[in-house]
Order: C-alpha cells, then structure tokens, then sequence
C-alpha cells in the first residue's frame, strides 16, 4: 500500500539559533574571508567546539546535567540557573546551520546537559568558539588550504614558523593574526 521514504545516509539537520548581530557580521566576514557559505563556518565552528577541551570546560559551569566528554565526566547540578532563560540585552538575529547526524546527536547532549534547546546550545557553542583563538585559526587554515595552492600555503607555515621562531616579544602569532593584519592595511 504505502512505501515509506527512504531516508538519505548523508542527511543534514537544520538548527537556527537566535545568535547577537555583533556574532552573526563576525560570522559573515569568516565567510568572506574564507569565501564559504556561513551556514558551513558556523557547523565548522561548533563541531570544533564540541571537540575543544577548553570550550567544554568552559561551558562545564553551567551544566545542570552530567555531561560526558571524552574520558571525562563532568557532574551537573539542578540547582544552577538554565542558560535556556537568559537574553541577550543587544540586538539578535536567526542563523542556519546545518549538521550531520553524529553532530546533531552531539549537539542534543550538550542541550540536555545545558538543559536548553539544541537551538540555544548552538548559540552557547558559536559565541564560546569564536572566542577561542584555536578554533579559528583552525577554520582559516581548513577553509583556506581548499583555496590557495600548496606551494602559497608551505610558504605561508614556512612565514608563521620563522616570525615565531624569531619573536622577541614572546608571543605566538597565528592565521588569523596575518590575515587581520592584512585587512587592517588596507
């Protein structure tokens, strides 16, 4: 009678977290920069995210529910305030982002450890990664090895690892530092 629908092996969930502008302009420049659409820097960003010791840490203080990452639990408490209530005090607007099901899956977690909406955790996870300095240089350097040719990218490490190498201030610097510094000059 009726034949149920296959269901495609590659399926992609969509979340659309209400996200402050300030986060979603930072979003479309990544995007420019990187020329890749947004919906897949904001993906890039909050699987980098759920893999980041340093974000899950951070976020770990708000978790109302035992959460666990790797070989790590981190114990929730009831009693701390749900993010789920707190709003943002500037101007927001929509993002869709689109996620594979291991990502959604992961996601969800997050949301009942948070004991918010997956939308809501993947607002928490963009705004937390995108200040993570390691996440970004990440997303440069994924975004932008597809872009440039081999050879401008060896030459480009081969930049980074002498100024570092040579640094008398004591200070890394990374992908996204050159590239900020580029836009700045011009």
């Amino acid at each position: 009678m009726f034949k149920t629908r296959k269901v495609r092996s590659d399926k992609k969930y969509t979340i659309k977290p209400t996200i402050p502008v300030k986060l979603k302009e930072t979003l479309n420049k990544i995007s420019y920069i990187t020329t890749t659409p947004v919906k897949d820097v904001g993906a890039f960003i909050c699987e980098s995210s759920l893999y980041s010791k340093q974000v899950i840490e951070m976020l770990s203080v708000h978790f109302r529910r035992t959460y666990q990452f790797n070989n790590t639990v981190y114990f929730g408490e009831l009693e701390r305030r749900s993010l789920q209530r707190e709003k943002y005090n500037v101007p927001t607007d929509r993002a869709t982002i689109r996620f594979i099901e291991s990502t959604n899956e992961q996601i969800n977690a997050l949301a009942y450890s948070l004991d918010v909406t997956p939308s809501k955790a993947t607002a928490v996870l963009l705004e937390t990664g995108i200040k993570n300095p390691i996440i970004i240089n990440d997303c440069f350097i994924y975004y932008l090895q597809k872009k440039i040719d081999p050879s401008r990218i060896i030459e480009l490490k081969k930049l980074i690892k002498f100024i570092n190498d040579h640094n008398p201030y004591e200070e890394e610097i990374s992908w996204s530092e050159i590239l900020s510094t580029e836009v700045q000059q011009q």
